[in-house]
């Protein structure tokens, strides 16, 4: 009922609008959605690699840190954070990474995972991501 009211109200200039600001939301989608399969996860401590491995081989390994220790978990082609001693667990809350150029942060813990490899490498950053 309120669709039909407001399409009735719309102008055809308000119709074709609408419908292109749909499809480019469409096609962004489709554009930004998915990079490459990572090939490998890197954990970085003050600039410093600490672990590396491949992210077809499961595994779980604890990592030193600021704080203590964070337990990373490698697992069908992705990795996660699954414990930390930083007192707000936003690391935890992240979720899973598996594209090239994805990031996990415990910032407290000073701890920095990212995955690399893939067909292709993005070019920003974080911030721009």
């Amino acid at each position: 009922m309120a669709v039909r009211a407001l399409l009735r109200r719309m102008t055809l200039l308000d119709k074709a609008i609408v419908l292109i600001l749909l499809v480019g939301g469409a096609a962004s989608f489709f554009c930004l959605g998915g990079g490459a399969q990572g090939e490998r996860v890197v954990v970085e401590r003050g600039g410093r690699i600490l672990f590396t491995a491949p992210l077809g081989e499961d595994r779980t390994v604890s990592l030193p840190g600021s704080l203590g220790e964070t337990v990373l978990s490698v697992h069908d082609g992705r990795a996660c954070i699954v414990s930390s001693p930083c007192p707000l667990k936003i690391c935890m809350g992240m979720g899973e990474v598996s594209r090239a150029g994805e990031l996990l942060a415990c910032v407290p813990n000073e701890l920095l995972v990212r995955i690399e490899g893939g067909q292709e490498e993005r070019s920003h950053d974080l911030i721009s991501h």
